[in-house]
């Protein structure tokens, strides 16, 4: 049987409210259950199909796994640094070090996830717990730069969010707060 994961979570962001119980439920739920189809192994690292013939093993490296929630801007500036890319992303995902004990890191923009839930109509904490969802598949060997092994990706995501079903955490993200004009006298 595996054991559960330390989980570190930090909310970057200065209006996004977290339930970071709900967060880590989410991450249990999917090292415990989570499973590679015969269709994803071949496409899979060497280590995760290494790892998928372990029954009690979860698809992502065992170790600490960090979730970082950040704003637009604060995650363009990652993206920039690590990438060479400044512009603003949904997720960022840097694999751990197993002799160092950790999984991984996700980094996630909550603005990124309002703006792409508003304009398509769906629930902001459902789009942001795909993001979480999205970042943890990288972690278990998925990719998305091409067609084919991006159609794998949005059928484990599929998947994945159907695991999760109603454990999905509720976010909260305030308004910016405009500055009032002051009062002249």
């Amino acid at each position: 049987m595996s054991t559960q994961r330390e989980i570190l979570i930090r909310n970057r962001h200065p209006r996004l409210r977290i339930d970071t119980r709900a967060i880590r439920r989410v991450i249990a739920l999917l090292d415990l259950h989570f499973r590679y189809t015969a269709a994803d192994l071949p496409k899979v690292t060497p280590l995760a199909r290494k790892r998928s013939q372990d029954p009690a093993a979860s698809a992502v490296p065992p170790g600490e796994l960090s979730i970082v929630l950040f704003d637009d801007k604060a995650l363009a500036l990652l993206h920039g640094e690590f990438l060479d890319d400044p512009t603003t992303t949904d997720v960022i995902t840097f694999e751990g070090f197993a002799e160092a004990g950790s999984a991984g890191e996700i980094c996630v923009s909550a603005d990124t996830a309002r703006r792409f839930s508003n304009a398509a109509g769906l629930d902001f904490s459902r789009e942001l717990t795909l993001y979480l969802i999205h970042g943890w598949l990288h972690l278990a060997g998925y990719d998305d730069l091409e067609p084919s092994k991006k159609r794998r990706m949005r059928a484990a995501e599929k998947r994945a969010l159907a695991l999760v079903g109603d454990a999905i955490p509720q976010f909260s993200l305030k308004s910016a707060r405009t500055p009032r004009p002051s009062a002249r006298r």
